[in-house]
């Protein structure tokens, strides 16, 4: 906002505090005047001698006197004030420096204003920790837009090759072209769809519905249950009713990516998946758990992160994009629950949704 140039904080309180000390001032010597009038004391020339004098002998006897305090506090005040604010408004000025480096990009200053907590203090440590999280917030969506374009990159370098092959030996069988080209171009949709998801579950931009957990859970576990079978895995459901409110498209994304990520990140053979829905006083439970390689804690924190994913099977069937448990994360979020990541100590994951109940959501 273009705004006209106006007084300095610093100038405005300096006046301010001289403004109060000559106002203060007057007061003061008008309040000994008025005393000495009314008790008709006044100094004479002779010594020792107190009489009425006039009102003109007081003029002249107190008002010079009185001219030169009011001089003496003038200067005091603008230089006493001066110096004070400036030592008042100092940390209001390493403030105003870091906020001028946040908007030229330098996100990693911090302010660490030293003292005691007072107002300036409480803002300094509010704005470095605003800038700790935007800092954060940056490199993560730097990591995401990097992990993406690689990500969509290598569908399309992948698509490339293929048909420069074929160009190249055009009498090549073109039914396996066409069928490694399909199944690319499923990868590459399916990844853009799963980033689509990702932003329309960060901007909240639905609708809040009644919904039951254990019947989405009872559903993911239908559409699963091939490939649960395929890969010699078994599902075990359990639980009671669980209502809250939300999306249902997405909180169905949600526990199919949760019951996908359990089915291909198990055991190769003879794996379980437990799914149960439990009901709180005032929150709903879905708990997804599966066998699996042993995990550490350290990694199954970065779970949640774009494109992580526990074990290496990028280039295996039903890989995914990498983006399952970020979406699971973001629709979480977005319906203002929780969720919770712990290794199992014989091996897999245990993950824990938990959202508020549908009766106590305000």
């Amino acid at each position: 906002m273009d705004r006209r140039r106006g007084l300095s904080a610093r100038l405005k309180l300096t006046l301010s505090y001289t403004g109060f000390l000559m106002v203060a001032g007057a007061l003061l010597l008008a309040a000994i005047g008025v005393f000495l009038l009314r008790e008709g004391w006044l100094q004479t020339n002779e010594a020792g001698s107190w009489r009425a004098t006039p009102g003109t002998s007081f003029v002249r006897g107190f008002a010079p006197t009185a001219a030169t305090v009011m001089a003496f506090l003038l200067v005091f005040g603008l230089l006493g004030g001066w110096l004070l604010a400036g030592r008042m408004l100092a940390p209001l000025t390493r403030i105003t420096d870091a906020t001028r480096m946040a908007t030229n990009g330098s996100l990693s200053h911090r302010i660490r204003l030293p003292g005691r907590r007072d107002e300036f203090r409480e803002l300094a440590d509010g704005f470095d920790t605003m800038l700790a999280r935007l800092e954060a917030h940056v490199a993560e969506q730097r990591r995401f837009a990097a992990n993406a374009s690689h990500e969509l990159r290598t569908p399309l370098a992948i698509s490339k090759s293929l048909l420069d092959v074929a160009h190249q030996d055009p009498a090549r069988e073109p039914g396996r072209l066409v069928e490694r080209l399909r199944a690319v171009n499923a990868r590459a949709i399916d990844l853009t769809e799963a980033l689509l998801l990702l932003s329309r579950a960060e901007q909240r931009s639905f609708t809040g519905e009644r919904v039951d957990l254990s019947l989405l859970a009872e559903e993911a576990t239908e559409t699963l249950l091939p490939l649960a079978e395929e890969r010699d895995i078994t599902i075990e459901t359990s639980g009671d009713i669980t209502p809250t409110t939300g999306s249902p498209a997405l909180l169905l994304q949600l526990t199919t990516n949760l019951l996908h990520n359990a089915i291909v990140h198990n055991l190769p053979r003879h794996g379980t998946v437990w799914v149960h829905t439990g009901l709180h006083p005032r929150s709903v439970v879905l708990t997804v758990e599966n066998t699996g390689e042993r995990l550490t804690p350290e990694l199954t924190s970065t779970l949640t992160e774009p494109f992580r994913r526990g074990t290496e099977r990028v280039h295996t069937d039903h890989a995914g994009t990498g983006l399952g448990l970020a979406i699971v994360n973001t629709i979480t979020h977005a319906h203002d629950g929780a969720l919770t990541l712990t290794p199992r100590p014989a091996g897999g994951l245990r993950i824990t949704v938990e959202l508020l109940r549908s009766d106590v959501r305000v």
